[in-house]
C-alpha cells in the first residue's frame, strides 16, 4: 500500500522515468501528486451523437474507428493523422497534428470516447481530441465522458498523463488519516479527506468539485492560522531586553533631519518604540510605499536602542541595498559615535561619528562587533553566519521580510547567548491589503506608512498606444541626453521557444522579452547610449554589478524583468517604461513606478499596452489615479486575487488557499477554530494527525 510520504517514483505508472518531469512541478512525494489539484475543469460528461455536433462546441462522442491514416504534410515537418469515427447516427473525421503514434493505438474496429473541440464550418471535424479506448460500455473513464480536470503542466507531461498517475496513486494508496479533527469536519460540513481527494480529481458533478475545493482551502487556511497563532503564543512566552524610550533624544534626532516626518511615520515610530520598551519581544511589520520613509523610522528606532548600549542587526536582501542603507544612515546621522558597520560578503566598513568611513578587514570588524564597540550592524545574509557574534543584540530589522525564509528569520530570532529573544521589525514596500497581511503575516503586528513625504514630486503616469511608441522613444532620448536615466521593464526573459499551438500560447508569443528588447534598444533605437539588461537568470554578483553601474550613471538605460521591483534607490532615474503593462498586477506596476521619482527632477512612468479590453483600461486608469499603493492593492485583490501579492512560488501557499483568503468569513472562522485548538492543546499533542500535518506545512511555507 502506498503512503502519502512515499516518493512519487513508488507509483507503478511513474517510476524513475517520470520522476524528473514531476520534479519540475515540485512534485516529489505521493502527497505532492495528490495535492496537485486541477486549476479548472472541462465538462465532457454528456455523450453527443455525431449528427448533433455543431462548430466550436466542446463535446464527447462515443464511436468506432472505421479507418485511420498518417501522412507527412508538404508544409514544414508536420505529420497529420486522420481517422474516420462513426456511431449509429453518422461519421466524423478526427485530426491529430504531429502525433503519428496515434495510428498504432487507435486501430480500425476499436470503440473509444473522443473529447475535444468541434472545428470547421461546412464539414465539421474533431481537432486534436483526447481519446480513451473502451473495453466495454460500462468502462470507467478518466479523460472523456465525464468532468475532466485540467492541471498545471510541464514540458512532456500533459494533464492526461497526470490524470493517469493520480488515478493509479489513488487506487494503490491505503486510507490516509485525515488531519482535520472529525468534530471540526462535522461542524463545518467538510468531506473526509480521502473522499475529497477522489472527488477533486475525478468528480461526478461540479458540486463535488466545489465541496472538495472548499475542504482543502479550509485545511490550508486552518494550518496557516495555527502556524501564526503558535508563533505568536511562543513569542509571548519569551523574554526580551527592555529598551527604554529616550524621548528627548528621539526628538533631537527628528529635529536634525533635513525633512519633516509625516504623521504616519511618527505614528509608526511611536508604535515601534512602545513595543521595544516591553520585556516581551516585538514582532512587527512596517509597511509603506516605495519612498515613504520606512528606513528613517527604522534608523531612529535603531539609534534609540544603541543609546541604551544595545546592538541592532539591520539586514537587507542584497549587498547593494545594504550599502545604500548604510550610506543613508551615515549621511543622516553623521554625528553618531556608537559605531555603524557594513558587513556583506564582499565589504566590511565601520563608521564612528564624524570620522570618515574606513574599509577594514572582516576579522577586525567581527572583533569590534563581538566587543560591543559597534552598536548598529548593517548587512545581508552574512549576518546569519555563526562567526558573527552579537553580545548585546536587542533589535533585529529586516528589509523586505518576505524575501527571507522563515528558517533564516528564526536564526536571527534565536536566543543567542543571553537567553533573551531580540525585538523584531520587518519592513516591506509591497502594498498588501490589510486583510491579506493579517492572514499571511498573522504572527506580526502591523504598522502602516500610508503617505509620501510632502516634498515628493508626483510621477506623471501615462498609457502609451502602439501609435505613440516612436514619440515616446524620442522623449526618452531627449531625457537621457540631459543626463537622466531610464528603466524598461518586460514580462519575460526569453521569447518562447515553440510556435504557439493555441490562442493563449499565441498571446504569450507576443509578450516582450528582456533579451529581445535589449538587442533592439541597444542596436536600433538607442545605439548611442549605454544599455544593459538585468534578469533572474543572471548570477547574483553579475546582477549586483549591473545595478551598481546603473546607480553610478555608467548605464543610461536598464532593460529588466520584475527583479527591480524591490531594489535600490536611483535618484537620477526619471523614466520607468513598462512593456505589456497589462500583464502585471497593479501592486507590481506601483512598485515599478516607485523606482523613479526619488530625486529632484520630474519623473515619468509610461505604460505600454496593446490591450483594448475594458478590464485592462480600468486597471491602467486605476494605476494613474490611485492615491497610494494600498488603495491599488485592495482593487487588485478584488480583480485578480491574492496570488498577485504573494503567489504560491513566494509563500509555499497552495493556490486554493490563496484564493480562499478573499473570503473574510472563512479567514475569521479558521482563526477562531485554530485559537480553540491551541487553547485546548497548546502543543497540538492532543491531535497527533493534525500536529503531523502542521509540521509538514511549516516545512514548506516560506516567504522568498
Amino acid at each position: 500500500m502506498l503512503r502519502l510520504e512515499d516518493p512519487v517514483s513508488k507509483i507503478k505508472s511513474v517510476g524513475q522515468r517520470w520522476s524528473a518531469k514531476l520534479d519540475n512541478l515540485g512534485v516529489k512525494t505521493v502527497r505532492d501528486l495528490l495535492f496537485h489539484f486541477p486549476t479548472r475543469y472541462e465538462d465532457f460528461s454528456e455523450i453527443y451523437r455525431i449528427t448533433d455536433l455543431i462548430p466550436r462546441q466542446e463535446a464527447t462522442i462515443r464511436g468506432v474507428v472505421e479507418e485511420i491514416t498518417t501522412r507527412k504534410s508538404w508544409k514544414r515537418n508536420l505529420y497529420l493523422t486522420e481517422a474516420v469515427i462513426s456511431d449509429d447516427s453518422g461519421s466524423i473525421r478526427a485530426v491529430w497534428f504531429n502525433q503519428p503514434y496515434v495510428k498504432n493505438i487507435l486501430q480500425p474496429g476499436i470503440t473509444a470516447n473522443f473529447s475535444g473541440k468541434i472545428s470547421g464550418n461546412a464539414e465539421v471535424y474533431l481537432s486534436n481530441p483526447t481519446y480513451e479506448i473502451l473495453k466495454s460500455e460500462e468502462s470507467l473513464t478518466k479523460h472523456t465522458g465525464r468532468i475532466v480536470g485540467i492541471y498545471p503542466e510541464t514540458r512532456g507531461l500533459t494533464s492526461k498523463g497526470l490524470r493517469n498517475m493520480i488515478s493509479t496513486a489513488l487506487s494503490e494508496m491505503g486510507k490516509a488519516d485525515d488531519p482535520i479533527p472529525e468534530r471540526i469536519r462535522n461542524e463545518e460540513n467538510l468531506p473526509e479527506m480521502n473522499e475529497a481527494l477522489k472527488k477533486i480529481h475525478f468528480p461526478e458533478n461540479m458540486e463535488e468539485t466545489l465541496s472538495s475545493r472548499k475542504r482543502f482551502s479550509f485545511e490550508d487556511l486552518f494550518l496557516l492560522q495555527l502556524y501564526n497563532l503558535k508563533q505568536k503564543i511562543t513569542l509571548a512566552k519569551s523574554h526580551s531586553v527592555k529598551i527604554p524610550m529616550d524621548l528627548d533624544y528621539v526628538k533631537e534626532l527628528i529635529g536634525k533631519l533635513p525633512f519633516p516626518l509625516t504623521l504616519s511615520q511618527k505614528k509608526s515610530l511611536f508604535e515601534i518604540l512602545k513595543d521595544t520598551e516591553k520585556n516581551v519581544p516585538m514582532n512587527r511589520l512596517l509597511q509603506g510605499d516605495v519612498g515613504s520613509g520606512k528606513t528613517v523610522v527604522a534608523a531612529i528606532a535603531a539609534l534609540n536602542a544603541a543609546r541604551s548600549g544595545k546592538q541592532v542587526a539591520f539586514m537587507a536582501p542584497t549587498s547593494i541595498l545594504a550599502s545604500q542603507h548604510y550610506n543613508t544612515f551615515i549621511r543622516l546621522f553623521d554625528d553618531f559615535e556608537g559605531g555603524v558597520a557594513l558587513l556583506t560578503s564582499g565589504e566590511s566598513e565601520i563608521f564612528y561619528g564624524h570620522e570618515l568611513s574606513s574599509e577594514i578587514t572582516k576579522k577586525r570588524a567581527l572583533t569590534e562587533i563581538e566587543k560591543n564597540k559597534v552598536k548598529i550592524i548593517i548587512g545581508t545574509h552574512a549576518l546569519l553566519q555563526k562567526y558573527v557574534s552579537f553580545p548585546e543584540l536587542a533589535l533585529v530589522i529586516v528589509d523586505e521580510q518576505h524575501r527571507f525564509g522563515v528558517k533564516q528569520r528564526a536564526e536571527l530570532l534565536d536566543e543567542r547567548r543571553s537567553g533573551l529573544v531580540p525585538h523584531f521589525l520587518s519592513m516591506s514596500a509591497t502594498p498588501i491589503p490589510r486583510t491579506l497581511s493579517l492572514t499571511l503575516f498573522g504572527d506580526l503586528d502591523l504598522s502602516l506608512i500610508n503617505e509620501l513625504p510632502k516634498n515628493r514630486k508626483k510621477i506623471i503616469t501615462k498609457t502609451v498606444s502602439p501609435e505613440e511608441r516612436k514619440k515616446t522613444y524620442e522623449f526618452i532620448r531627449a531625457s537621457m541626453k540631459e543626463g537622466r536615466q531610464a528603466f524598461v521593464i518586460c514580462p519575460r526573459i526569453d521569447p518562447p521557444e515553440d510556435e504557439p499551438k493555441n490562442y493563449m500560447a499565441a498571446l504569450m508569443w507576443q509578450v516582450k522579452a528582456v533579451k529581445e528588447e535589449y538587442e533592439k534598444l541597444s542596436k536600433e533605437i538607442f545605439p548611442d547610449f549605454k544599455t544593459a539588461m538585468l534578469h533572474g537568470k543572471m548570477k547574483s554578483g553579475e546582477k549586483e554589478n549591473t545595478m551598481k553601474d546603473f546607480l553610478n550613471k555608467k548605464i543610461n538605460l536598464l532593460v529588466s524583468t520584475s527583479v527591480v521591483e524591490v531594489g535600490v534607490d536611483v535618484p537620477n532615474a526619471t523614466i520607468m517604461m513598462i512593456e505589456d503593462a497589462d500583464r502585471f498586477g497593479l501592486a507590481q506596476l506601483y512598485q515599478f513606478r516607485g523606482r523613479v521619482g526619488r530625486g529632484e527632477h520630474q519623473s515619468y512612468c509610461f505604460l505600454f499596452t496593446e490591450s483594448k479590453t475594458k478590464n485592462s483600461n480600468q486597471r491602467m486608469k486605476a494605476i494613474i489615479e490611485a492615491k497610494n499603493g494600498f488603495e491599488l492593492a485592495e482593487y487588485d485583490l478584488k480583480m485578480r486575487g491574492p496570488g498577485e501579492f504573494l503567489g504560491e512560488s513566494q509563500t509555499g501557499m497552495p493556490d486554493l488557499a490563496m484564493k480562499a483568503i478573499q473570503n473574510p468569513e472563512l479567514v475569521k472562522r479558521t482563526r477562531e477554530l485554530a485559537f480553540e485548538i491551541l487553547k485546548e492543546s497548546p502543543d497540538v499533542k492532543k491531535y497527533p494527525r493534525l500536529k503531523e500535518r502542521l509540521q509538514i506545512f511549516e516545512s514548506k511555507i516560506h516567504w522568498e
